[in-house]
């Protein structure tokens, strides 16, 4: 006989009698007790139960259940060693008999147990309406638990302590969830930054509400966080370890650039662009100007201006590496006082050669007597001052003179001293038998011993075509050359300069116009779901303390549930 089925006496069967009937009875019950004895605690919750729930603030069959689920899973995920008497007062309720000892015992099995399961079983006693929170806890719980994003925070202060809100997690989640982050009380900040996620410190960090005076690098344990925050806010600070495993690139582009190395980046970008103005490319100046901050745009034109006059800031001329720009805008229309700066003396030295090399003598005369003048000259510079004047004296035919100049510095350079053996001994020839006194390399316009001399006397040669002077002149100097060519000899030229590297263009970074090293690029989404859902998390799992040892009152409809 099944345990539901009504005892015989019922419908159209035969009556029977009392005893029967009470025998039949107490079968049914004990069938009864027995099939709840073997049912799991899924099944339905019968009357009785629910009121005993009733004692300890849960109301409603559905209630109840949910409760007792949550029981079976603390009891389950928590160390039971760590449950001791929580696990006894478990057992009682789930057994339908749950009494004053079961909050109590909810508070301490959670406060064994990691943040994720406290905050789902808050979640849901604030769910299913258990009254085990105070009303300060149960309000706050509403709020981090409406996903509409509520305005109205409890009316209360959640940040007063420390005490109130351990991690900050209740103020960070209010700022966050009304984009409001400037509100968040900097004394959170401290609380916030050992475990906010990552994209919520990117936030904080965007909103200007974190800085570097914060140093928030060194709260974070995991050290690719702290590398990455670092990056962040004091990009300066990150070593080339660091920005190696962060593949920072930037950073790594910059700092190459600095020591020299051949640029990574394509064509148009800044260090490309920089490393073509330290070879002296003053055609990319518009689109680097696209690229650099206002401030280096404005050097860059101070750079620029300057050149209408040969006049820069000393700012600029001690940067070396702006020089080849500077020689590439400035086309100096008088000669140039070498005592201005470093630059001026080089620009002067290179003035007075290139001014030989065109035949412009007057002019290279004139820029001479300034090198010549130069007191502070250094010897190097001075010595080629009075070679280039030895050799217009030369062409001069004022040997003696060209004699005592290269007497002075005969033992400064070895090619001086050539010169001056070449002076001599064209002293000793009669004038009309003496050769032509020029360089023939140089009447070419090129540094001594060129080996492109041919063609460039072909290109010569078509230019001045129809002048007849200077095709004779080119035409002494191309036999000039291949006769010392034929013969392997070229003591009859007077060589200058003495020493080439003097007049080379310094090969240096700009390093006044590469901008300051930038900060790392946010590598987060910014206001991720994902993230707000792990401050909730974070934030209603910090509630646990507003866990009561006994129910709040309930109130009327409390009282008429279930």
């Amino acid at each position: 006989m099944n345990a539901d089925t009504p005892p015989s006496g019922f419908g159209n069967q035969a009556p029977i009698s009392r005893a029967e009937a009470v025998a039949l009875e107490r079968e049914r019950l004990r069938a009864l007790r027995a099939r709840r004895e073997t049912e799991t605690t899924d099944t339905a919750v019968d009357g009785f139960t629910v009121r005993k729930w009733r004692g300890v603030g849960v109301f409603g069959a559905q209630a109840v259940e949910q409760a007792r689920a949550r029981l079976h899973q603390l009891a389950e995920q928590v160390d039971p060693a760590a449950l001791g008497w929580a696990l006894d007062a478990f057992r009682s309720a789930l057994n339908g008999d749950p009494k004053g000892d079961l909050l109590p015992a909810v508070r301490a099995a959670l406060s064994k147990a990691d943040p994720e399961l406290v905050a789902s079983t808050l979640t849901t006693v604030h769910t299913a309406g258990f009254l085990w929170l105070s009303e300060v806890g149960a309000q706050k719980l509403a709020f981090l638990l409406d996903d509409q994003g509520g305005e109205q925070a409890p009316s209360d202060n959640p940040v007063a302590s420390a005490e109130e809100d351990p991690w900050g997690a209740f103020a960070l989640f209010a700022a966050l969830s009304r984009s409001r982050l400037a509100e968040l009380p900097p004394r959170a900040l401290a609380r916030v930054l050992p475990w906010a996620p990552l994209g919520v410190v990117d936030d904080l960090i965007d909103a200007q509400v974190l800085g570097p005076e914060h140093q928030p690098w060194k709260f974070r344990s995991d050290g690719t966080d702290s590398r990455y925050i670092l990056a962040r806010l004091a990009p300066e600070r990150v070593t080339e370890e660091q920005a190696q495993t962060l593949n920072w690139t930037q950073k790594r582009e910059r700092e190459a650039f600095l020591l020299g190395a051949e640029p990574q980046s394509r064509a148009g970008e800044l260090y490309d662009l920089l490393a073509a103005v330290a070879d002296g490319d003053a055609s990319v100046l518009k689109d680097l100007e696209r690229l650099l901050p206002r401030d280096l745009v404005l050097r860059l034109r101070r750079v620029q201006d300057g050149a209408a006059t040969g006049t820069w800031d000393r700012d600029i001329l001690d940067d070396r590496g702006l020089w080849r720009l500077i020689f590439a805008l400035w086309e100096p229309k008088a000669a140039v006082s070498p005592a201005r700066s470093p630059m001026h003396a080089l620009m002067a030295l290179r003035q007075a050669y290139d001014l030989i090399c065109s035949n412009d003598l007057q002019r290279a005369a004139s820029q001479i007597a300034k090198l010549v003048s130069f007191e502070s000259a250094e010897p190097g510079y001075k010595a080629e001052a009075i070679n280039f004047r030895a050799y217009l004296l030369l062409l001069e035919e004022d040997l003696d003179g060209a004699v005592v100049g290269l007497s002075s510095i005969r033992d400064i350079h070895p090619q001086a001293k050539s010169n001056l053996a070449l002076i001599e001994r064209r002293r000793a020839v009669s004038r009309n038998e003496r050769r032509p006194a020029s360089n023939p390399y140089l009447d070419l316009g090129l540094p001594h011993a060129s080996p492109s001399w041919e063609a460039r006397y072909r290109d010569l040669r078509r230019e001045f075509a129809q002048d007849v002077d200077s095709s004779a002149r080119l035409n002494r100097a191309m036999k000039s050359i291949r006769e010392a060519e034929q013969n392997e000899d070229w003591s009859g030229f007077f060589v200058l300069p003495l020493n080439a590297g003097l007049f080379e263009l310094p090969s240096e970074i700009p390093v006044s116009l590469v901008p300051p090293l930038a900060p790392l690029e946010r590598r987060t989404p910014a206001a991720s779901p994902d993230d707000l859902a792990a401050v909730r998390q974070r934030a209603v799992a910090d509630l646990l303390p507003y866990l009561l040892n006994a129910p709040r009152r309930p109130d009327h409809h409390h009282r008429t549930a279930g």
